[in-house]
């Protein structure tokens, strides 16, 4: 059973119309979440993309970068919400479809030109992954590449990565919802 049919869809959540794709089935699952981890490991333990640390987005992407960074013997690093963070950091704040939020990261998470595999769970808009691009390259690192679990395509947000230059990964894609 691949990956796609791991993932449940919640009808009208958070808002009427919408599909939600609820990763929590995947990871729940024991070989849906090796299946991640190890896709995803055997991508990037083959070198073609180079990269120093794993970017991981709160909160789904601390699950997923979490288990990548030790597969593949990378440190970690949280772009977290705002006032989660307990040291020195800098904010980005970005526009939702509903209002804005805010992202933070430690100032001495990335030094300059460290690579960075940034990961998340889905990519729909893109606001967040370019919001946690932001954060990175402010402090000097680049974006290697980003990696999600599920594409949501007809949303948008890999055409607006990549018009921005952006390298992007994904498992699996859902259409038309």
């Amino acid at each position: 059973m691949p990956i796609k049919s791991r993932i449940r869809t919640v009808p009208d959540y958070p808002k009427k119309g919408i599909m939600f794709r609820d990763i929590t089935t995947l990871i729940k699952d024991p070989v849906g979440f090796r299946l991640v981890i190890d896709n995803l490991t055997q991508r990037y333990i083959k070198g073609d993309v180079q990269f120093d640390v794993i970017v991981g987005i709160e909160s789904r992407g601390f699950i997923i970068g979490g288990a990548l960074s030790y597969t593949l013997g990378k440190g970690f690093v949280p772009i977290r919400k705002k006032g989660k963070l307990p040291a020195e950091k800098i904010t980005h704040e970005y526009e939702l479809e509903y209002g804005t939020d805010i992202i933070e990261i430690h100032k001495d998470a990335i030094k300059k030109d460290t690579k960075a595999l940034l990961v998340d769970d889905l990519l729909a808009t893109g606001g967040t992954a370019l919001a946690s691009a932001a954060l990175i390259e402010k402090l000097g690192g680049v974006i290697s590449e980003m990696a999600f679990i599920v594409d949501l395509p007809d949303v948008g947000g890999r055409k607006k990565l990549e018009a921005k230059g952006y390298k992007v990964f994904a498992l699996t894609e859902f259409e038309g919802d």
